[in-house]
């Protein structure tokens, strides 16, 4: 048997994930099928975003047709060329704009999955911190041949600080936001873990009063609902300042904003969209990219969706010149994959099983092709199948077949008991969704 080169721990993340419906926090690029422009296109976003300039994007594409899984390879790609990354999912509780905490609620919720090659998990800005803080002990021990113990050592370490920090404090907000580093480095200095700690939850917004802050930092400012963009800004200048490429921003189920049924509230988060959206267009970003997943009714709708603001509509229409799509526009309309794509990409599905589960794989394409075609029969040639659905059906053939060796490929996906999922409504914007069925 020919194995893949793949982890185990890997294999069982994508095999767990495309299962249950979900994308895969890592090993996407064993599945990424038919995205290859897309793919160049953000490639070369990245370079003009590591060279001290901005983007943005919109990722669009109807449930289950792969935005989120666009996200999540991007978040990848990132990372593994030097950028510091930070994704969040939209919801009733997490929006752009708001005077109720919703606001800064989704700055949380990125500065809670704030994460690095070494720290893809998330949580990633204390390891930052002190990582860029050994760096310049390490420097200053190189350039002065004294050690840490030695006196004055640390406040040659200081003066280091202070001088990437300097280059923060004339943007908006960045006095505050240096005085909040050099306190998270006099906390480290003194090993004052509760100076530490409360640096840290002011850079993530969690002070809820300035009193508070006043209190634990000295500083008289905090993040909130208002502010919590000019502080995404600030943390792409600085981490692009201590050596890494920048910053990057996914937000994905943006449909959240488009479901707000208050207009004024709804056009609120629209007019946040059109403040970043022009900030990386005009050159007041730098080093930050953003990036923000949603279904072609929130982007195309004239009644709410960005559409419905003159401003969004002229910047975001449609490019497609003689059926090509221009990648360099600001939405990138992620394409139906074609059946060949669909076909490579179960056979990579068969490659990772049969490698995880450790058997010889016995399905040919001839297999494949029936297990579409059954599928299409079963639901109606007028149903529009996507890749989340065909993926988790096929997984779970699989599964099957290994958990009962008796049954044959053929057996199960002919008999009664086989009901493929159903692409029903879309559950992003009404709730509904059905899931495929199998009984032995």
């Amino acid at each position: 048997m020919t194995k893949i080169k793949i982890t185990k721990r890997i294999s069982n993340a994508l095999i767990s994930s495309l299962g249950a419906g979900v994308v895969p926090r890592i090993g996407l690029e064993h599945i990424a099928v038919g995205r290859e422009k897309e793919v160049k296109a953000i490639l070369q976003d990245f370079d003009n975003i590591g060279e001290g300039g901005a983007g943005f994007r919109f990722v669009v594409g109807r449930y289950g047709s792969g935005k989120s899984f666009m996200l999540q390879l991007i978040r990848n790609h990132a990372m593994e060329r030097g950028f510091v990354v930070a994704d969040a999912d939209l919801s009733p509780e997490r929006r752009l704009a708001g005077t109720d905490g919703k606001g800064v609620a989704t700055y949380r919720e990125l500065m809670q999955n704030l994460s690095t090659k070494i720290r893809p998990e998330g949580g990633a800005f204390t390891p930052i911190l002190e990582g860029w803080i050994n760096n310049i002990q390490n420097q200053v021990a190189q350039e002065s041949g004294m050690r840490p113990n030695d006196t004055g050592f640390d406040d040659k370490v200081e003066e280091k600080i202070r001088e990437v920090v300097k280059d923060i404090e004339g943007l908006v907000h960045g006095f505050d936001f240096a005085n909040v580093i050099i306190a998270y480095w006099r906390g480290y200095r003194s090993d004052d873990d509760d100076k530490k700690e409360a640096a840290l939850r002011w850079l993530r917004g969690e002070f809820g009063t300035k009193t508070e802050a006043k209190t634990a930092l000295g500083v008289r400012v905090i993040i909130d609902d208002e502010t919590w963009y000019d502080y995404i800004k600030l943390v792409a200048k600085f981490v692009s300042d201590i050596g890494y490429k920048g910053l990057l921003i996914l937000v994905d189920e943006a449909v959240h904003l488009y479901k707000i049924t208050h207009t004024a509230s709804r056009q609120k988060n629209y007019d946040k969209l059109l403040a970043m959206f022009n900030d990386t267009m005009q050159g007041r970003a730098e080093n930050l990219g953003i990036f923000i997943g949603g279904t072609p009714e929130f982007v195309e709708d004239k009644r709410r969706g960005l559409y419905s603001d003159e401003a969004l509509r002229s910047r975001l229409s449609s490019r497609v010149k003689g059926g090509h799509q221009d990648t360099s526009a600001p939405v990138i309309q992620l394409e139906i994959l074609t059946p060949q794509n669909i076909s490579e990409l179960l056979h990579r599905l068969v490659d990772i099983h049969a490698t995880h589960y450790n058997y010889n794989k016995t399905l040919k394409p001839s297999d494949l092709q029936e297990f579409m075609q059954e599928v299409v029969n079963r639901l109606g040639a007028d149903k529009f199948l996507t890749p989340r659905e065909v993926v988790r059906d096929f997984i779970s053939i699989l599964n099957i077949l290994q958990q009962n060796p008796s049954i044959s490929f053929r057996e199960l996906i002919h008999g009664s008991s086989f009901k493929p999922t159903s692409p029903g409504k879309n559950p992003e914007i009404d709730g509904n969704t059905e899931f495929a069925e199998f009984t032995l």
